[in-house]
């Protein structure tokens, strides 16, 4: 959540009166218009800036991806009832795939602040989450030291720091590394895991072993190096349909006659992000070795 600023403040704030009630209702907002609402009252959000955009996705590719999670969305609106109306950074939960707005709060949601956050708006997104029902809320910080409060009802606000990890039990599988939610290369680790896992396999060093069995129970050599292989490009063709691409015949058959180890490890690296196919299978030009002595 970045600069996000009240449009309309609400009467009666000052000398310690309750706040009125404001003019909006949620379904006077539509999908794609940049409010929210609290207690009636519309909060314009702004767009998010080029840092606040990249951990957005990342982060949100590390939770979606988990193997206990249903569904997961960015900037998706909840509307505990008429007068409110949220959408945190990311959600995480059970939501129908169908238009308008959730009526539950997610019981995991992330905020990500950079630099111009309305402090007072996040601390009373917050609060309003953990009432409507949300269960963990983690608010990533973009400016000064890497640090993620962890807000939760009843409870202190808690901050967790690169080398930490964050739990959120009953809705991720995994624990999520702090520097997952701000660091690419980080994020992709954590999401293949996931991804691999949704397949059955335990992690990348799983695949391999389990390519390294094949090859032993085939008695040869070579059959190791083909039982490696095999498990790779099963490790390619689980990921790719646990991400939902399509894999035309001719792109089956061209991972299936794939024989180079480095040439399926990239293929499986590029498969975690790719937004098709044939982006996972692009070659890569790689500098020539040097012969060994």
């Amino acid at each position: 959540m970045t600069a996000k600023m009240p449009a309309m403040l609400a009467p009666g704030r000052d000398g310690g009166h309750r706040p009125t009630p404001g003019p909006y209702r949620a379904d006077q907002i539509r999908s794609g218009e940049p409010y929210e609402l609290s207690n009636g009252h519309r909060i314009l959000s702004m767009g998010t800036g080029r840092r606040g955009s990249a951990a957005n996705l990342i982060g949100g590719e590390v939770l979606e991806t988990d193997p206990a999670v249903k569904s997961a969305g960015v900037d998706l609106g909840f509307s505990r009832d008429p007068l409110h109306l949220r959408a945190p950074d990311v959600s995480v939960g059970d939501f129908a795939n169908e238009p308008g707005w959730d009526p539950n709060a997610p019981p995991l949601a992330v905020e990500y602040a950079d630099t111009g956050q309305d402090e007072a708006e996040l601390k009373k997104k917050i609060a309003e989450l953990l009432a409507a029902g949300t269960k963990h809320v983690w608010v990533v910080r973009l400016t000064g030291p890497r640090r993620v409060e962890v807000h939760e009802k009843g409870r202190k606000v808690r901050l967790a720091k690169p080398g930490d990890t964050l739990v959120a039990p009953g809705i991720l599988q995994n624990p999520v590394p702090v520097l997952a939610l701000y660091d690419r290369d980080a994020a992709h680790e954590a999401t293949l895991r996931n991804l691999l896992q949704r397949r059955g396999y335990e992690s990348l060093d799983a695949v391999r072993t389990e390519g390294k069995l094949e090859g032993k129970l085939e008695g040869k050599l070579e059959g190791s190096r083909e039982g490696e292989i095999k498990g790779r490009r099963d490790a390619l063709l689980a990921v790719l349909a646990a991400r939902g691409l399509a894999v035309s015949e001719a792109q089956r058959a061209r991972i299936l006659e794939a024989a180079d180890v480095e040439v399926l490890d990239r293929w499986l690296v590029q498969a975690v992000t790719a937004k098709a196919t044939e982006a996972a299978l692009a070659q890569k030009s790689t500098p020539a070795r040097k012969p060994r002595p």
